[in-house]
């Protein structure tokens, strides 16, 4: 089960503009793509030209995978595939095309909606409703049973220009994507030095404070972590602390209250405090030297090593491996006594997964190949990884009677390492309806799920999260600009205060700084816009 899409790359709106115009020029130019798309092979196949990215795990060409062979025998659709890792992705995506070799459709494409609503104003991707409407009946099932879907889809212009990623397991405070960065604690060394699970903040201290000096793994070194995590937004930061003395944190600085009202939490006075605690705990020396620069394979090196008193991420099994040193920490009661879990905002729903581009000829195979990804066993394998595969591990088993494929154990396989290697993470739909009826729950996310409903639901005060809205390209270009500088200097001052301290004597100037760098007006898009979905 897979975290929910968070962010849309603020960074790359001058860059998009450029392409955009290019993209146009090749478009019209009739690029090599379009030009390869009116060709049929011998054998009668169409052939499409994508761009897409993948992990270094995966296969370098995507048809290598069994997924797509399949796919290509059941649409007769043959893919060429420029593909790039997916850490240089967007730069060679945006390279390729501006070079006017614009392809057919990009895939896994990574668009945030500006990025969308740009590239459809200037001519470069094209609306999707006719194709839909006309070729798309799976695609079309999904957006009747669930509307919600159609509309959130939708540009505020009215047209569709991308196909979705949706992902659903559970629903409100019992999805899965109810809280991303789960606080993982050492029982191991809890256990050889007789501590109790800590419940309250300063006990939490405590505990680390004992992991730092008594020597927990017994090697005679002063060498245990006692806290990590990485110094960003997302699921491996330690903001999960943060709604102990207050509303809590989020990755996009936002929350909203029980009466609807938007709230930027790095304002707020309970961040405040929270900030003091992690300076504190810094003070102590319990806090990861290099937790403000690490980067994820960092991070996963020395969590294989069981070297963390506690850690944060989504899932333990890809950091420290799914066994019994650590366990989670339920959430602690902050100094008023009071126990908050803030909830992650977002759902499991990614607008810009794939787009198709003006220079398209052959916009009805294009249409019926990405309708049987739509599919609902299709979907699932699309997300997942597949069956029946003789040269790899297998994340299925196909019951045929039942038309249901069935979750094999992962026999201490990462989940996010085996996805990598074998599904296609393109377009996709997974509906809560369709668990036991095309698919089992994934043992992983079973497991998360219990761990969320018994620890973190019941601590929930927040009946209200900010929705996926889609704003205009004029409220997008104003967020963007705002939240370029805005979040960047938020970062460094709580990075800053971690370290020095100094949060007391420098707050007031900071949130006039907030106010000079834009927050009133962001706070008024952000309103109206929940507003409108809400309403």
């Amino acid at each position: 089960m897979k975290k929910a899409n968070k962010s849309r790359k603020a960074t790359t709106t001058a860059s998009i503009s450029m392409l955009s115009a290019m993209l146009l020029l090749s478009a019209c130019g009739g690029g090599g793509g379009g030009a390869a798309s009116e060709a049929q092979s011998p054998d009668g196949k169409v052939t499409l030209n994508f761009i897409t990215q993948s992990s270094p795990l995966a296969p370098a060409d995507p048809n290598e995978k069994l997924i797509n062979k399949r796919l290509e025998e059941k649409t007769n659709v043959h893919i060429n595939w420029k593909n790039y890792t997916s850490d240089v992705f967007a730069e060679k995506r945006n390279l390729a095309i501006a070079s006017g070799d614009l392809p057919d459709a990009i895939f896994d494409a990574g668009y945030g909606d500006y990025d969308l609503l740009k590239l459809a104003k200037d001519g470069a991707i094209i609306p999707l409703e006719d194709m839909i409407e006309q070729y798309m009946p799976n695609l079309k099932k999904v957006l009747e049973e669930a509307p919600e879907y159609k509309s959130m889809i939708t540009a505020p212009d009215g047209h569709i220009y991308s196909f979705p990623w949706i992902e659903e397991l559970g629903s409100g405070k019992q999805r899965i994507q109810a809280v991303d960065d789960l606080p993982w604690i050492n029982v191991e060394w809890l256990n050889k030095l007789g501590l109790k699970m800590p419940t309250t903040t300063e006990e939490l201290k405590q505990v680390l404070i004992a992991f730092k000096t008594q020597d927990p793994n017994g090697n005679g070194k002063a060498d245990e972590i006692p806290l990590s995590f990485i110094n960003k937004p997302g699921g491996e930061d330690l903001t999960f602390l943060f709604a102990a003395f207050g509303l809590g944190e989020n990755w996009d600085h936002t929350v909203v209250t029980n009466d609807g009202k938007v709230v930027f939490t790095a304002a707020d006075q309970g961040y405040k405090e929270a900030v003091k605690y992690i300076h504190e705990l810094v003070q102590e020396g319990l806090v990861d030297v290099e937790a403000y620069q690490q980067d994820w394979n960092t991070y996963l090196a020395k969590g294989k090593d069981n070297k963390y008193g506690m850690y944060f991420t989504w899932d333990k099994a890809n950091i420290t491996g799914m066994n019994d040193t650590y366990d989670i920490l339920p959430p602690v009661a902050g100094p008023n006594g009071e126990i908050n879990v803030a909830r992650t905002n977002g759902i499991g729903l990614d607008r810009g997964r794939m787009v198709i581009t003006s220079s398209n000829k052959n916009l009805e195979s294009t249409a019926k190949w990405v309708d049987q990804l739509y599919d609902p066993l299709q979907s699932v394998q699309n997300n997942w990884g597949t069956y029946g595969d003789e040269t790899q591990q297998n994340i299925f088993e196909l019951d045929e009677a039942k038309g249901m494929l069935k979750h094999l154990p992962l026999e201490g396989a990462a989940p996010v390492e085996l996805r990598q290697k074998t599904s296609i993470a393109g377009p996709l739909a997974i509906l809560d309806s369709y668990y036991d009826k095309y698919t089992t729950k994934p043992e992983d996310a079973a497991w998360r799920m219990e761990l969320l409903d018994k620890y973190m639901v019941p601590h929930m005060k927040a009946e209200n999260v900010y929705p996926s809205v889609f704003f205009s390209i004029d409220e997008l270009d104003r967020l963007s600009t705002i939240e370029t500088d805005l979040f960047a200097y938020v970062l460094r001052m709580r990075t800053e205060w971690y370290q020095n301290g100094k949060i007391d004597q420098e707050w007031d100037a900071y949130l006039k700084e907030l106010d000079r760098l834009g927050l009133q007006e962001w706070l008024q898009i952000k309103q109206a816009g929940y507003d409108r979905n809400t309403q």
